[in-house]
């Protein structure tokens, strides 16, 4: 039995319990050979004589002791001793990604994606070690205090012998997939339709599939097609729309085929959010919606249902994530619904779902009816795909520029809300300030606020423009006047770039511009440093400052525990920048948290006295006293026998103010002889000891 205070594995020392599981405990401890925090997993003891438990906790070790990577939690440690099975892992300081998508109500796709990111760069580890997680959902995404985004909770992941695994295993219904939910096999392809579910959590704050029992939720995941994350938020850009549609299609061959795929779709999202990259493969009738057989609800029902870990209730079983209870600080059930299969539930639900089906399959034809005679309509050459069907368009067609002089030609490009740039060329037959040429084509669709370059002509006698990046404004101003040009001044931030410095030019150096033209050069503003403004994170709990903190962009530093009269335990007492002060994005605050008021200690120091003629008038001095001093709060300081007085007392830390010393000594008296009057015969008299005790009060002094 796990006790705070014991050593195990002759290294770790276990300091506080910080949460429970289905069948684990999670303890914080210290590793004294490497000098850190770690969490301990502690097999509970009831499930310690069971070998399909032990095996079981074993193989979750097993599967994760080989990856190491900054977006998973590291195994360090696996060991038994003494019966007891334990697990030693990255101890994270931090809140799972459920709990802060409950905290933000929905993530912002840019937060979102980037959260997507970190979470595939991890299971792209694990997958790169044949190790598929099949349980991904939030409660197993660790949010750390410094921002970085971890997987955990490998407990039914499996080592991948083959391309798939048989498994009847299902992870946490609302996130499995459909091939899970089936109890047929999951590959790597799984976990990437999980992901693709949790996506869509962040976006909108909700599942996509919810339901009374767990057979209905599995049955949607099978038979419902993914509803579309722009029905509930509709600001998401068309990109991230399409690759959580991609990520949850029903067929596994229909979906992103590894986690690199998906990682680079991600990272293009974030650069161009609003374009249509996403390619989706040609549809099957595997990836069809079709409506449950009777032998998938078989399988649903008869196999044995989440082969994970339990807690048993009154009348259901549930499931409950060793993540949360370690990351949360307490014992949580997952959102998994009773197992509660109703036979004439479930006959409505198919029967609703064959009519949704029919519905459905009506709307596509006429749909698909109303496009082809569109597209037969004179002019229409077909379908444009990814273009939005209302509200004003984002794209406008390019204009015939040649000809015309340079500041008409900007304007027109202005007004359509075109960026115009100008590279001069030399011409002979052009002359010279009207445009020659554009790089875009006339009549090709032109994004709003995209670059278009203009080609100028220079005429026949141009100056060739001088190269000014790197130099200073005054370096650069002095050579371009000199060769005849005007000079216009922009600013930009530049990460790479000194202040002060040119970063860039237009025309290009080496290009030929007519005297008298101006060149545009965009000098350095250095580095933009984004403040923040301090919030005030005092009176907060430690995970609510820490969520606050890393939301405004701030880091967490060092954490102390201090006590504090004035803030309530738990609480956030002190904080390194003051509330309402600017600071640079990234700045690690560092915070005091309130252990409550200290208690006041005390010390004994006195010498103790023999007992006086009020206390004990029958004492004689000499005699063996037994002395024994109590605190008010029941600790004994001293237990001893002496005849020697006065005996000196000395005493720290004390947690009561006073204490209570007792003494118990001897009383003899000496025999004695008679004679008996009547007969004459001598008696005699034994003697007799009597044992005899009093209190003496003592006040301790306050340190």
């Amino acid at each position: 039995m796990i006790k705070i205070g014991m050593m195990i594995g002759e290294r770790y020392e276990i300091l506080e319990k910080i949460g429970t599981g289905g069948m684990s405990d999670v303890y914080k401890a210290k590793c004294h050979k490497l000098n850190r925090f770690v969490a301990v997993k502690v097999l509970k003891q009831e499930f310690s004589e069971n070998a399909n438990f032990v095996s079981k906790f074993q193989t979750e070790a097993q599967a994760a002791a080989g990856l190491a990577h900054p977006n998973i939690v590291n195994v360090y440690d696996v060991g038994e001793e003494n019966g007891i099975h334990y697990i030693v892992m990255e101890l994270v300081e931090g809140i799972t990604l459920k709990k802060y998508i409950e905290k933000k109500a929905r993530l912002s796709y840019k937060e979102a994606v980037s959260i997507a990111i970190q979470v595939s760069m991890g299971i792209e580890a694990a997958h790169n070690n044949h190790i598929i997680h099949r349980d991904i959902k939030p409660q197993n995404i660790i949010i750390s205090k410094d921002g970085k985004v971890k997987v955990t909770d490998f407990g039914i992941a499996k080592a991948a012998t083959s391309n798939t695994i048989t498994s009847n295993v299902m992870g946490s219904v609302h996130y499995t997939s459909p091939e899970q939910a089936r109890g047929g096999y999951s590959d790597e392809k799984s976990d990437i339709y999980s992901l693709g579910v949790t996506m869509f959590e962040m976006l909108t704050g909700r599942v996509p599939f919810n339901g009374e029992t767990t057979v209905a939720i599995a049955i949607k995941h099978i038979q419902e097609e993914m509803p579309s994350p722009k029905e509930y938020v509709p600001e998401i850009p068309a990109s991230v729309e399409s690759i959580v549609l991609k990520c949850c299609q029903k067929s596994p061959d229909r979906r992103y085929q590894s986690m690199g795929e998906l990682i680079a779709d991600l990272k293009q999202s974030l650069m161009n959010p609003d374009e249509n990259f996403v390619v989706f493969t040609d549809p099957d009738m595997e990836g069809g919606t079709r409506a449950i057989s009777e032998g998938d609800m078989e399988q649903i029902k008869n196999r044995s249902v989440y082969n994970e870990e339990y807690v048993p209730r009154e009348d259901s079983m549930r499931l409950l994530s060793d993540t949360e209870a370690m990351y949360e600080g307490g014992e949580e059930y997952g959102d998994e619904e009773d197992y509660d299969y109703d036979p004439k539930m479930e006959r409505i639900t198919t029967i609703l779902a064959v009519v949704a089906g029919i519905i459905i399959i009506v709307i596509i034809i006429i749909l698909a009816v109303k496009l082809f005679e569109n597209n037969n309509l004179p002019g229409n050459e077909g379908p444009i795909i990814g273009e939005e069907s209302s509200g004003e368009s984002d794209t406008v067609e390019m204009p015939n520029v040649k000809g015309m002089n340079l500041e008409d030609a900007k304007n027109t490009l202005n007004s359509l809300g075109i960026l115009p740039e100008v590279e001069y060329q030399e011409s002979d037959t052009i002359d010279e300030g009207l445009v020659i040429s554009t790089s875009i084509n006339v009549g090709e669709a032109v994004e709003k606020g995209s670059t278009v370059t203009l080609y100028v002509s220079a005429g026949s006698q141009g100056v060739e423009v001088w190269e000014v990046t790197g130099y200073t404004l005054e370096e650069a101003t002095n050579r371009l006047t000199g060769l005849g040009f005007l000079v216009n001044k922009a600013e930009a931030y530049s990460d790479t770039i000194e202040k002060g410095l040119i970063i860039t030019q237009s025309p290009a150096g080496g290009t030929k511009a007519p005297k008298g033209s101006v060149i545009t050069v965009t000098v350095s503003l250095g580095k933009e440093q984004k403040k923040i403004r301090m919030p005030n994170l005092i009176g907060l709990t430690e995970e609510d400052g820490t969520f606050e903190a890393i939301e405004l962009g701030l880091a967490i530093g060092s954490v102390s525990y201090v006590y504090s009269s004035e803030v309530a335990e738990g609480y956030i007492c002190y904080q390194s920048y003051s509330h309402g002060t600017y600071v640079d994005e990234g700045t690690a605050v560092d915070i005091k948290v309130s252990m409550g008021a200290e208690q006041a200690t005390y010390r004994c120091n006195t010498n103790i006295e023999a007992p006086t003629t009020a206390e004990a008038p029958d004492y004689v001095a000499g005699t063996e006293v037994s002395i024994k001093l109590v605190t008010d709060d029941g600790e004994v300081l001293l237990d001893t026998r002496t005849s020697s007085f006065p005996r000196a007392a000395n005493y720290y830390g004390l947690s009561s103010p006073g204490g209570t010393i007792t003494m118990t000594y001897k009383v003899t008296t000496a025999g004695t002889t008679t004679t008996d009057p009547v007969t004459g015969e001598i008696v005699n008299v034994p003697g007799t000891t009597d044992e005899k005790s009093f209190t003496r009060r003592i006040e301790f002094v306050q340190e």
